[in-house]
């Protein structure tokens, strides 16, 4: 393989000057004099690492519940209370809280009465049905008056905050933001405030929001439609067949109560982790960590997810028949994030998915110039359970999925029965140290490591152990799970195919 010297120049300084530089700073014995670890009595986990280039911090709380987590039913809940942490406390975005509590009270109660006549399978009422409907209306326009929007993030930015935002996934929900040093008293209110005061304020109008979320990301959406469809045919039993942003008739049904109920079975200090990175002191963290997070009551810890997957005996289908762009998928059943065997798949994504030097890209892009676009990739749609190494790629005009599922599976091929280069193993072990470094390089990268890793091992040094991990994998490791996993009997295949007509789905397919 032979590449200009003006492409290849970027990286070999990167490899041969930077990162050098950066891994005497990131290495784990450097780290370890400056990350400082405390369990609260209450179990929440606080880490602090000082880091005094600038005078700002960015914090990471991480919350061990996800869509997985979701009540049967209530799909989309775990998503909506991410919402609902925005909207102020007993104490930030109201003007009069008793007032507003009793009409929030009113709220609930109207709407109980109106979903259980709404959703009688005997002796339903229509008439009734509307009358109740206007009374949680009503309910809802009267606990309003009462509400100072968007007031939480309003303090915070008048305070130099930055990046206020969050996420939910199928496996946790995630809250972050960056200040300044001397907010951190601020910060530490203000974010133990809204675990200890939640209020589910404008519930309802943030519903019908999530709603208009999900008919434009999957409704809307075919590649959408298959991904919620694909999932739903690859696993039987785990929570990961589920949509984060849940099914429409979930969303129409659960309650601002429901959601209250999920915060307080999951949002249980030993359930979470904080992390907090930059121009602060341990000694001075801490103490504030004790007395702010440290009121956060002591709960019962969730159960974990105890459902086993069966295993996949035949290969599922789905196909998608519309009048958009073509696209394929397919994922193979893999083990956990605590499979002896994980390196090894995080080694096989990189290998295939990479850069312009990866080999799907090679292979699918570059050389045969069939598609726009072409990946491999593992932890789909999560990682802590059960889970899918997936493939999947874009086809150019003229061309069809078939044509990607077959090139697909000759790279596969190549995998079971060949041994990778010496340089191909080689490039993917330099380019996780680098990717690890380029990870820890801000304040709020450093944080999500730190946090994920002290929350899903229980020790943040697994951060460095899995890039030594992936420096043992070797290229009979690649072959080995390459061979026990993409196996036609592991795996699940969606497609959307083109066809001429409306601009209305035809249909799906399952098989």
């Amino acid at each position: 393989m032979k590449f200009p010297l003006r492409r290849i120049l970027p990286a070999l300084l990167f490899l041969l000057v930077v990162l050098p530089a950066f891994s005497q700073e990131f290495d784990m014995a450097s780290l370890e004099k400056r990350v400082t670890v405390k369990k609260l009595d209450n179990g929440l986990t606080i880490v602090v690492m000082q880091r005094p280039e600038a005078p700002v911090f960015s914090f990471f709380t991480i919350v061990d519940a996800g869509s997985s987590q979701d009540p049967l039913g209530e799909t989309g809940l775990a998503h909506m209370f991410e919402h609902m942490a925005f909207k102020g406390t007993t104490g930030i975005g109201t003007t009069d809280w008793p007032a507003e509590k009793a009409a929030l009270e009113k709220v609930e109660e109207t709407y109980a009465a109106y979903r259980a006549e709404r959703y009688k399978t005997v002796g339903r009422d229509a008439d009734k049905v509307k009358q109740l409907e206007q009374a949680w209306k009503d309910a809802i326009a009267q606990a309003q008056k009462y509400v100072v929007p968007n007031e939480f993030d309003e303090v915070v930015e008048t305070n130099g905050g930055r990046g206020v935002n969050a996420f939910t996934n199928w496996d946790e929900t995630a809250y972050m933001y960056s200040l300044p040093a001397n907010r951190v008293e601020l910060w530490a209110y203000l974010e133990s405030e809204r675990f200890l005061h939640p209020v589910m304020r404008e519930f309802y109008k943030e519903r019908d929001v999530v709603m208009e979320e999900r008919r434009m990301r999957t409704d809307s959406q075919p590649i959408g439609r298959l991904v919620e469809q694909f999932l739903g045919s690859s696993f039987a039993t785990y929570p990961y067949h589920r949509p984060t942003i849940g099914y429409f008739s979930d969303l129409n049904y659960f309650s601002a109560t429901d959601a209250k109920d999920f915060f307080e079975k999951y949002y249980v200090p030993a359930n979470m982790v904080v992390a907090i990175v930059g121009d602060v002191k341990p000694d001075e963290v801490i103490p504030l960590a004790e007395k702010y997070f440290g009121r956060l009551p002591v709960r019962p810890h969730p159960a974990p997810v105890h459902t086993a997957e069966p295993a996949q005996n035949s290969e599922r289908n789905v196909q998608l028949l519309e009048t958009s762009q073509p696209f394929y998928l397919e994922g193979y059943h893999r083990p956990n994030y605590r499979d002896p065997d994980d390196a090894v798949y995080d080694a096989i994504s990189d290998l295939m998915s990479n850069g312009r030097t990866s080999r799907l890209f090679r292979a699918l892009v570059r050389d045969k110039k069939i598609a726009a676009e072409a990946e491999g990739f593992s932890g789909f749609p999560g990682t802590k359970y059960q889970h899918l190494f997936a493939f999947d790629a874009v086809p150019l005009p003229g061309h069809t999925p078939e044509e990607m599922r077959k090139a697909i599976h000759e790279e596969i091929e190549r995998l079971k029965t060949s041994d990778v280069t010496d340089e191909e193993l080689q490039m993917v072990k330099t380019r996780a140290k680098a990717n690890l470094i380029r990870g820890l390089a801000d304040n709020g990268g450093m944080a999500f490591q730190l946090a994920i890793y002290q929350l899903r091992y229980g020790d943040w040094r697994e951060l460095f152990r899995s890039v030594d991990r992936i420096d043992k994998v070797t290229k009979e490791d690649i072959r080995r799970v390459a061979n026990k996993t993409f196996q036609p009997t592991n795996r699940t295949v969606g497609v959307i195919e083109t066809i001429p007509g409306s601009s209305s789905p035809e249909g799906v397919k399952e098989q």
